[in-house]
């Protein structure tokens, strides 16, 4: 295990990294370290644990910490070991973040994943002899690692103490190692198993908006078709299905409160002579022009309907039947006055309104329907009232 300092490193440190820098290209494809067997698995599990360049976190500065207490030594190093280099997880004692792998120490100790590899002295070690960081600062005499091993049986790096001086580790330092060792995989586990938690967390709650966002499609779409299920598709009013259920509203609201409704029905008159003379096309479009007209007579509480063929209704709750034959005398008045290119159009309305007498909204309509009966029988382009027909 050898080291490469960071920026802010002194001395002969920096020119020896230097040094071997364009060593460590020219050997790029011909390493000169020793390769484990499974190295392309190790370097798997490495990448997923994603714990390289990480930022630094306290329990891994507490493990190292521990190591250089128990084993008594100046420098003590969590390091990680990628397919060119090794990075420091942690670091005790030593200005550095980094070291090529072919000159790392811990390269040869991942080789044997179940011992702690011990060098007393490096000077005396063919693998480090030369090293030149043995023969120059930091001068690393001795060296002791334990492989973190994973549960599959990749070592990534090792927890390793150093010193300047030749030593040897106790029984018990070496052991005290190998659990540090240990004890080391389990946060790394424990690091993966978080972030991966973390990660099916944000994949949940993305799968939570998209399934929100999909049923505010469905509803967009439900009340799209609920609008079209209730609306005239000519002429764009609501159409016979939404009369029905709005004049029953409507007329028990009447009832409940005690106040009034009117109705209002209309008929385009001679609209069978104007099918034939001109097409049912410009039939549709003066079924479109009028309801445009009819519409923009109407008050806000008020509603209006297609009833079918060339026949409409306007609901008007809380209006008498003097109210709705004025009302119904706006329609008249807007639709005869308007400019129409073929031939003059005019409409028949009957009005009626709700009293003590009716059982029924369809009272109310059959109420409606004779009035109208009666405006078409008496020169139609008029408005009729119930009371018109008595």
């Amino acid at each position: 295990m050898t080291l490469v300092p960071r920026i802010r490193a002194r001395g002969p440190i920096v020119s020896t990294a230097r040094q071997n820098c364009g060593l460590w290209r020219r050997t790029a494809l011909t390493p000169s370290f020793p390769i484990p067997g499974n190295e392309a698995n190790r370097l798997r599990a490495l990448g997923d644990y994603d714990i390289m360049d990480s930022l630094p976190e306290q329990a891994y500065d507490d493990f190292a910490k521990l190591a250089s207490a128990i084993c008594n030594t100046p420098i003590a190093l969590i390091t990680l070991l990628d397919d060119h280099r090794q990075w420091f997880k942690a670091n005790v004692g030593l200005d550095a973040s980094e070291t090529p792998r072919s000159q790392a120490f811990c390269t040869h100790s991942i080789m044997n994943p179940d011992e702690v590899m011990t060098v007393e002295d490096a000077t005396l070690d063919q693998r480090f002899a030369s090293n030149p960081l043995v023969t120059s600062d930091p001068h690393i005499r001795f060296y002791a690692g334990a492989p973190l091993v994973t549960p599959t049986g990749e070592a990534l790096g090792t927890i390793c103490v150093i010193d300047r001086e030749p030593r040897k580790l106790t029984a018990t330092q070496v052991e005290a190692l190998r659990i540090l060792s240990r004890e080391i995989v389990v946060q790394l586990e424990l690091r993966h198993s978080i972030a991966t938690l973390e990660r099916a967390v944000l994949d949940q709650e993305q799968y939570v908006e998209c399934l929100q966002e999909y049923q505010r499609d469905m509803e967009r779409v439900r009340t799209n078709l609920e609008e079209l299920s209730v609306t005239d598709v000519l002429t764009g009013v609501q159409n016979r299905r939404s009369f029905d259920r709005k004049l029953d509203e409507e007329c028990a609201r009447a009832e409940r409160y005690g106040t009034v409704c009117s109705l209002l029905m209309i008929d385009i008159d001679h609209f069978k002579a104007l099918n034939d003379d001109f097409s049912h096309a410009v039939g549709d479009e003066n079924l479109r022009a009028v309801s445009q007209l009819l519409q923009s007579e109407l008050r806000a509480q008020d509603s209006l309907f297609r009833y079918g063929g060339e026949e409409f209704a306007a609901i008007l709750p809380g209006t008498t039947l003097k109210g709705a034959f004025v009302i119904g005398e706006r329609f008249r008045r807007i639709v005869q006055r308007a400019p129409w290119r073929r031939r003059a159009i005019t409409v028949s309305i009957g009005a009626a309104s709700m009293d003590e007498n009716m059982k029924s909204p369809r009272d109310l309509l059959q109420d409606a329907d004779r009035a109208l009966y009666h405006a078409k029988q008496h020169g139609r382009n008029r408005v009729s009232t119930t009371t018109d027909c008595t």
